[in-house]
């Protein structure tokens, strides 16, 4: 299986990939495609951070991109991995944890100091994701249960004494 950069020539098979993955998915399709149309023209979008694997086809995709963790002194600016697909055929088999380890590899190259996450708690604590309120850290969303807001530090001790509130790009809005 190689890892590489998405190209443009892959975005109509990953769009499919991504709403047949979540359409399979316990909490169904909610416009996952569509974000990525729409995080892709934003200023938070970097190219080098939007990944797919490959093993004779497209199996699985990921994107990271920027959000800024502000409070009332600063803002940093962070990452958010939103979304990461499989293809259903190729779940359980590594796809995602292979995807998930080249886009932190890529996020410390890129030099981030921390990725958020909104999801199954489950999957991405086997990662050393963590709830984001350990850090007193908070979600822009009302609602959102304390378990899936998630965060983990790339860098060492980055989040010490940055407590505050994430804000995503507007295309999730």
């Amino acid at each position: 299986m190689k890892i590489k950069t998405i190209e443009e020539k892959d975005f109509i098979t990953v769009k499919n990939l991504i709403t047949d993955a979540f359409t399979h998915d316990e909490l169904g399709y909610n416009g996952e495609a569509e974000l990525v149309a729409k995080i892709r023209t934003t200023k938070e979008y970097i190219a080098g951070l939007e990944v797919v694997a490959e093993d004779e086809g497209i199996l699985g995709y990921a994107l990271l991109s920027e959000v800024y963790l502000k409070n009332q002194h600063q803002q940093y600016t962070g990452l958010v991995l939103a979304p990461i697909a499989v293809n259903p055929d190729s779940q359980k088999s590594g796809v995602g944890k292979i995807l998930m380890n080249e886009l932190e590899k890529r996020a410390k190259t890129f030099d981030y100091g921390f990725i958020s996450i909104l999801g199954h708690p489950e999957y991405y604590t086997k990662f050393g994701y963590e709830p984001a309120s350990k850090y007193n850290i908070n979600s822009p969303y009302e609602g959102i249960p304390d378990e899936a807001f998630m965060i983990k530090e790339i860098k060492d001790d980055y989040l010490k004494d940055k407590a505050g509130t994430i804000q995503y790009s507007e295309a999730f809005n």
